[in-house]
């Protein structure tokens, strides 16, 4: 991929995080506390853990990306391996993917920090969404394809920063459909006043 097909999708990449941010505002904004944190089940996770859950592991992944946005990325012999960035983002991805029916235990370092989570994770959702997109932006200069960073998840899976932000947004927005699925759920709570 030339750079600037490169540049091309990342534009696309961050009109399409961009729709997410618009997205969760508009379908979650206006939930309450206890719609917030219900569950349909005790081993499944809320509405709020599922944005606590993204904004956790996007964090996690600011420190390479700050180091690359100033020029003070060190590679590691193992992120010189050829073909293996390529291998693993594309494992990922398909593992993260909205589309993909499988479901996955997150890393223990990626599961949500409460139970009890304000509604105003939402909003806060929504601004870390903004400082994701920030970054993205700052590395339009950068060759995307061969800056090779490794998975908070694991320093063994490592891919390009072009598939980071591929998979930081497929995971979003399949936690987005999740998120949703928990909203309509039977149980879910109403809105006062509200009988539908």
């Amino acid at each position: 991929m030339s750079n600037s097909q490169t540049n091309h999708s990342l534009s696309e990449i961050i009109v399409q995080a961009e729709a997410i941010a618009g997205d969760v505002k508009a379908i979650f904004g206006d939930l309450d506390f206890r719609q917030i944190n219900w569950k349909p089940s005790a081993e499944s996770w809320s509405v709020g853990q599922c944005f606590d859950h993204l904004m956790t592991t996007n964090r996690q992944y600011f420190p390479q990306f700050d180091q690359i946005i100033k020029g003070e990325k060190r590679w590691t012999l193992w992120q010189r391996m050829p073909f293996l960035p390529g291998f693993f983002g594309n494992l990922v991805f398909g593992v993260i993917s909205p589309s993909s029916d499988k479901k996955y235990k997150a890393p223990k370092n990626f599961q949500p920090t409460s139970s009890k989570i304000d509604p105003r994770i939402i909003t806060n959702f929504v601004e870390h969404q903004s400082e994701v997109i920030e970054k993205m932006k700052a590395s339009g200069g950068i060759d995307l394809e061969n800056m090779i960073i490794s998975s908070p998840a694991s320093k063994v899976v490592i891919y390009s920063l072009f598939d980071a932000f591929r998979i930081i947004v497929a995971h979003e927005r399949r936690h987005f459909n999740q998120a949703k699925r928990v909203m309509e759920a039977e149980g879910f709570p109403k809105l006062e006043g509200i009988t539908k």
